[in-house]
């Protein structure tokens, strides 16, 4: 078995290939690791609240043990942040039906003292949320790459432009494009 130090310097597309084919979890538990601080966020970010988050992430890493067995991945960052934000929709939708089951009686129960009651503050979050997420999905590819390695994992210009293998002038012009396409997009959908 390898020890970390050993695989600590193995690209992320590699792991993913020896995970595959051995199904060493050392393996995977170092490209975990790598992106845990981004998953935590991403958790943190949509739940707001940090034990829902940390148990998320468990629940996020012990998923991605089995789907990686059987799913090709061509950018692990990008497709942990995808999988961790829907896990924490999900758990939004579960919540928020959970808690709203008393509304929806209300709504189909009105009475001329107590009026209807409008959507809920996660209702109405999650609107937010998904109307972003479309207006980012509509961005070019290189305007989203960016501007969701910057805003969303907190990227510096120069982590981006090596990652990416993008200039420098290229990461801010694409970030700067990016922020005012996302700007025009979530106006008209308002």
């Amino acid at each position: 078995m390898a020890r970390k130090s050993d695989i600590s310097h193995i690209a992320d597309q590699e792991l993913l290939a020896a995970y595959r084919s051995q199904g060493n979890r050392e393996l995977f538990g170092e490209l975990f690791d790598r992106y845990r601080h981004l998953v935590f966020g991403v958790c943190l970010k949509y739940l707001q609240d940090r034990e829902e988050a940390r148990d998320a992430v468990m629940t996020i890493f012990e998923r991605l043990l089995d789907d990686l067995k059987i799913r090709e991945v061509d950018h692990f960052p990008g497709w942990v942040y995808t999988v961790s934000r829907n896990h924490c929709l999900m758990a939004l939708r579960k919540h928020s039906g959970q808690m709203s089951r008393l509304d929806e009686f209300r709504r189909e129960q009105p009475t001329a003292d107590v009026p209807a009651e409008g959507p809920t503050v996660a209702e109405i979050r999650e609107a937010g949320i998904e109307k972003l997420e479309l207006a980012i999905a509509g961005l070019k590819p290189e305007q989203r790459q960016c501007v969701v390695l910057f805003f969303l994992n907190n990227k510096s210009y120069r982590e981006i432009s090596e990652q990416t293998g993008l200039t420098l002038n290229d990461v801010k012009s694409y970030i700067q494009n990016g922020k005012r396409n996302l700007k025009i997009k979530l106006s008209e959908s308002a």
